[in-house]
């Protein structure tokens, strides 16, 4: 079972900086707003996964983060959108 959170661990790290390399630099702010939605899903799934393997320390170090993770992701996401948001206010709008 530890074996197979370890693999599951490293093949989603690979792949997700394998996806993100291919976005092109124009595509990546609006991206970040709609994986705000995926990463809360993760969040949860990890939460979950957490709560499983209580009795495993290995499940217990690897769903904290997952959990740790995702939600600097979600956060970083959010104010990368708010600050492109902010740039099409008017210049007298606060």
């Amino acid at each position: 079972m530890d074996i197979m959170l370890i693999f599951v661990f490293v093949i989603a790290g690979y792949l997700g900086v394998e996806l993100i390399a291919k976005v092109p630099s124009q595509l990546h702010t609006p991206l970040m707003s709609g994986t705000n939605a995926i990463s809360g899903i993760t969040i949860v799934g990890a939460m979950t996964v957490t709560a499983i393997n209580v009795d495993n320390s290995l499940g217990l170090i690897l769903g904290f983060l997952a959990i740790i993770f995702a939600t600097i992701n979600v956060v970083g996401g959010y104010m990368v959108t708010d600050r492109m948001l902010g740039m099409f206010k008017k210049k007298g709008d606060k």
